[in-house]
């Protein structure tokens, strides 16, 4: 009879992890400084069976900005992915001191950090979506190409820089070379050429590398559109799905009807490629 009682254990244990409630963590530190920390949704009824996650990256240059960015449509993203985990996270900034690649490593240890807690959060690991905006889009997809584990299931780019090098020597702004030269401590791609070409994501596109979905707008004056259309040439010799969707009026950034065709965008695109 004690053994009897032993082997339903696991089972009560089971079904009960299987009607979690949806639960909400704020703050939660993935390291040791005060940026490095990241608020956390999970749904009702997740399992590390099939429970996906999206993690958002913020923008704001490398130099500012914070996971409040995303935390206006944290709401959004849960109505049209209920059966998503959602992180979003902060990250150290180039204005504390912090030069590339600094935010590159932050990233990397988040994702790392969700994955050795995927047991107890409930998660699938292996069904991780990343999505970022401007500097955030450059970090989601360094990450998504760059490293083969934990592999990335889908990224979403809203307009970040991909290749740094052709910023530096073909800027859309004369500000964008004291830009770059700001966050890598005054290196040039000349003088440094391995922190520009490190820090691209272009430069690390495989034929394995994440279903991409691309988001531009056709007037931005702070991420030229060339970067996107570059990052789709490279997919495309490569042979990755991804689909580049280009706002020909909208500059950096958008609202209304324009972010809510985005946002269908995104559903469709993940309902394809993370089912």
């Amino acid at each position: 009879m004690s053994l009897f009682a032993q082997c339903q254990q696991p089972a009560s244990v089971q079904k009960e992890e299987k009607n979690l409630p949806s639960k909400t963590l704020l703050n939660i530190s993935y390291g040791k400084d005060s940026l490095q920390n990241m608020d956390v949704y999970l749904p009702a009824n997740r399992s590390a069976d099939s429970t996906k996650a999206l993690i958002l990256i913020h923008g704001g240059g490398w130099n500012g900005g914070s996971k409040m960015e995303f935390a206006a449509y944290i709401d959004s993203f849960r109505k049209r992915m209920p059966d998503y985990a959602i992180f979003n996270l902060s990250y150290r900034l180039v204005n504390g001191g912090n030069l590339f690649p600094t935010q590159e490593i932050d990233i990397r240890t988040a994702v790392d950090f969700i994955v050795a807690k995927s047991k107890e959060y409930h998660i699938d690991q292996d069904q991780l979506v990343l999505l970022g905006a401007s500097a955030g889009g450059h970090l989601a997809l360094l990450q998504a190409y760059k490293y083969n584990l934990p592999r990335i299931k889908a990224v979403i780019d809203f307009f970040g820089p991909t290749d740094l090098v052709a910023m530096y020597e073909h800027p859309w702004h004369p500000l964008v070379p004291y830009a770059l030269k700001m966050v890598t401590g005054g290196a040039t791609p000349v003088g440094e050429p391995n922190i520009y070409k490190e820090s691209s994501p272009v430069n690390f596109v495989h034929t394995a590398s994440a279903p991409t979905l691309i988001f531009h707008g056709g007037s931005d004056n702070v991420v030229d559109v060339s970067q996107s259309k570059t990052l789709q040439q490279a997919l495309e010799r490569a042979g990755v799905p991804q689909q580049l969707v280009i706002y020909p009026k909208e500059r950096h950034g958008w609202q209304g009807a324009t972010l809510s065709n985005s946002f269908d965008r995104i559903e469709a695109f993940l309902k394809q490629y993370v089912p």
